[in-house]
């Protein structure tokens, strides 16, 4: 194992409380944990919730990828028990409950797209209903019986809601305790989350006491703004950078991040080292950097992380085709028009949006051109003579040609 002196500045790179004490207590702790000189078992648990991952869901994987490279185990607990409740943590009202058959589909593709960043060799992956599924209703109150309800409505979220009188479930109540009961269960060192996990992460650090084991470190990151700068990345804002998305498409979204989230996005995504970004910050700062060319330099690190090298040339040499030369990309995508085609079933169809509903949104916005004018109309009727460009936004082109245009391509 490395020098503690080594692994502390990699592995509290990013790492966020909010309070000087809790941070100070985890990090002498870690340090202590390190200097038994020993592979620790550090987790994270993903509630399977949505088919797509995007940027924001991969900050503790790039963790737990550090932890792994360093050469501690690292665990990638699959919630498929928690799935079914629905962490209550961000939310101002409870989730929606899935099936079991709606979390084992997701979980599928969560893994496929996690290994895009983690080992997969040195990754042991976990399911939470290995244990909670046979817990009794006895077991349930024991749980519940370490912790008060003033406890629970002190939680933020909680509290507002309480306050305004809206319903809080019970279920939610007992998310908390089955996240920490998956911390005794793997008699984890350190678990990782975000900032509005730390509750939920402290449970677990009281009843891993309570069962005699030695209390988890917890290790929690700030919440990923969106391509907005400001909102935290979600796809019900449409701020978001989908680790599955082509290479252009992703390039083109991290640049058009405002300046201030560069160096967020370097920290809690990148590959890069403490060092390499206090080169970059002070760069910023004193003018030796520009931040256009950081930008660029950031957009290739993102999409090489989940595509590969080559695919980030190719989509940095796209950007600057479309955006710096102000010219149309050579490898559009072909659609033969055959008569006349409205404008938004054009759209949904070829697929340049992904419902009717956001067509009509995007012409609303001003956001779709034809030929480089400005679609006003959801009524507005496509004929192709020849040929024609409709376009998207600034990323998204599909190039329109008549049937005899379109022959022998």
């Amino acid at each position: 194992m490395k020098p503690v002196q080594e692994q502390m500045p990699i592995l509290m790179q990013g790492v966020e409380f909010g309070d000087a004490q809790t941070q100070e207590t985890m990090e002498r702790e870690l340090q202590e944990r390190l200097a038994e000189d020993r592979p620790l078992r550090v987790y994270c648990g993903y509630d399977p919730t949505s088919p797509d991952l995007h940027l924001g869901h991969t900050i503790t994987m790039r963790k737990l990828r550090q932890f792994q490279d360093l050469g501690h185990q690292s665990i990638f607990l699959i919630g498929d028990f928690t799935g079914l409740v629905g962490d209550p943590s961000d939310r101002e009202a409870a989730r929606a409950q899935q099936t079991p058959e709606e979390v084992e589909a997701k979980a599928q593709t969560y893994l496929q797209q996690a290994f895009k960043i983690l080992d997969s060799e040195k990754t042991i992956v976990r399911r939470n209903s290995e244990w909670l599924s046979k817990l009794t209703f006895v077991d349930v109150i024991e749980l519940a019986s370490h912790f008060t309800v003033q406890q629970f409505l002190a939680r933020e979220n909680f509290a507002r809601r309480h306050a305004k009188g809206d319903p809080i479930w019970i279920h939610e109540f007992l998310y908390a305790l089955m996240q920490g009961r998956d911390a005794v269960a793997m008699e984890t060192d350190v678990q990782l989350g975000g900032t509005d996990q730390l509750f939920n992460l402290l449970v677990g650090r009281k009843l891993q006491e309570a069962f005699g084991q030695r209390p988890q470190i917890c290790l929690t990151f700030p919440i990923l703004v969106g391509t907005d700068g400001y909102l935290r990345m979600s796809k019900s804002t449409g701020n978001y950078i989908g680790i599955d998305e082509p290479p252009e498409e992703m390039y083109g979204k991290v640049m058009s991040l405002p300046d201030h989230a560069m160096l967020d996005y370097f920290t809690l995504v990148t590959r890069y080292q403490p060092d390499q970004i206090a080169a970059i910050r002070a760069g910023l700062a004193d003018g030796s950097l520009h931040p256009r060319d950081v930008k660029m330099g950031l957009a290739r690190e993102i999409v090489s992380i989940f595509h590969a090298e080559d695919a980030a040339e190719q989509a940095e040499e796209h950007f600057r085709t479309v955006f710096q030369e102000r010219d149309l990309p050579p490898d559009m995508p072909i659609q033969v028009i055959e008569g006349q085609v409205n404008v938004v079933d054009l759209l949904s169809d070829s697929g340049l949006t992904s419902s009717k509903g956001e067509a009509r949104r995007l012409i609303q916005q001003g956001g779709v051109r034809l030929d480089g004018e400005k679609v006003e109309s959801f009524e507005q009727i496509v004929e192709v003579k020849q040929e024609a460009v409709l376009q998207v936004g600034k990323r998204k082109f599909l190039k329109l040609v008549a049937p005899s245009e379109g022959e022998g391509r």
